[in-house]
């Protein structure tokens, strides 16, 4: 008798750690992206309900479990932000440093402070940056705005968040006002004010949150039909210097501007100076209205009117966002770049005011 031979049954193969399904496959499966995933088992209220149950289906049907270890691990890695900065005024760098220091702590961010130029050394310094392994990279003003800057780090893959950019990227993240919005509102106020020909100094003309902000005085000036002319816009380059020229030209016409509003507070500090320098009341003769709310704004006499972009706060924001994005490519759930718009105020001090029913203050001699 022949003895056959019986074939064993199969022995169910051993699923390896390689071979452990992933966020990914519970993406595919659900019909998702890993984000979502990922938003799913963080408890994030804002998914759908219908999103949410297919995701948990594809859960349950993969016996997904998340490597909690990797998490915290990749979680607790310190991480390496360079900060390259280009900006001529130190109130607004301060503020912006401050902003940076509150979260870099409770972060477990470790900063690499880089100073350049906007231009191809700051490039440079970029691929320097990137090349000694950063994580992710601050762009404040006016690097935000560098063409060739942002390629470099789009082009990487590198984690990156511009700070106050008028018309941010979007292969990068982005904080920044609505900086057409808070011109314009600060030019409604002083036409409110009864002021009807109106002074305006340009930023500078590299950086597209001049162009925006000029563009709403603009829109102010034309939509409340108030005395347009081209003597009355002149370029500033956001430095103190800058304002002193634009000043000696607005308050040298022969028919000088009752308002003059600057597209920051060193500007606006400087057309102050000059008023003074020239017998001119601030606000008596002169409103004076500026844009940032740096610390400057109320260090000189009177006290800036101005609008309140929040600085620090902004800083404090690109940190966290720019965290966010690095920890989820470490998790292999890489995030679209998000732009978020924060608020600005209008700040009322002591440097605006109605314009004189009087006749006006003499300059050397000369009635105005």
């Amino acid at each position: 008798m022949t003895k056959s031979k019986v074939k064993p049954a199969p022995v169910p193969a051993v699923q390896s750690r390689s071979q452990a399904p992933t966020m990914a496959d519970v993406a595919e499966l659900a019909g998702v992206s890993p984000m979502t995933v990922s938003r799913v088992m963080n408890g994030d209220t804002n998914v759908r309900e219908k999103t949410r149950n297919r995701v948990d289906a594809a859960v349950a049907a993969l016996n997904y479990v998340p490597n909690q270890a990797a998490r915290r691990l990749a979680g607790s890695r310190p991480i390496r932000v360079g900060f390259l900065y280009s900006n001529p005024s130190a109130g607004y760098l301060s503020e912006f440093l401050v902003g940076l220091l509150n979260q870099a702590s409770p972060n477990n961010v470790q900063l690499v402070v880089e100073k350049c130029e906007a231009d191809e050394h700051g490039v440079e310094q970029a691929r320097r940056l990137i090349a000694n392994g950063v994580d992710g990279i601050i762009l404040p003003p006016p690097l935000c705005d560098v063409h060739n800057l942002i390629d470099l780090i789009a082009t990487s893959g590198t984690p990156a968040i511009t700070v106050a950019c008028g018309q941010p990227d979007p292969r990068v993240g982005g904080v920044s006002i609505d900086d057409y919005q808070a011109a314009y509102a600060m030019t409604c106020h002083l036409i409110a004010l009864g002021h009807q020909r109106i002074g305006f100094v340009i930023g500078h003309p590299n950086q597209s949150a001049s162009a925006r902000r000029l563009a709403g005085f603009k829109a102010a000036i034309a939509e409340k039909h108030v005395q347009s002319a081209p003597e009355l816009i002149v370029q500033g380059q956001f430095t103190y210097r800058s304002g002193l020229d634009a000043a000696e030209s607005l308050l040298g016409l022969a028919q000088r501007p009752t308002a003059v509003f600057a597209s920051n507070d060193d500007m606006a500090a400087a057309v102050v100076a000059i008023a003074h320098r020239l017998g001119l009341d601030v606000p008596g003769d002169l409103t004076v209205a500026g844009f940032d709310d740096t610390a400057l704004a109320t260090t000189i006499w009177p006290e800036l009117t101005t609008v309140r972009q929040p600085i620090t706060a902004m800083a404090e924001e690109a940190v966290q966002s720019l965290v966010r994005l690095i920890r989820a490519q470490r998790n292999g759930t890489p995030e679209a770049p998000e732009h978020v718009v924060t608020k600005h105020t209008l700040v009322r001090r002591q440097s605006d005011a109605a314009p004189r029913l009087r006749p006006s203050a003499k300059i050397a001699g000369k009635a105005k």
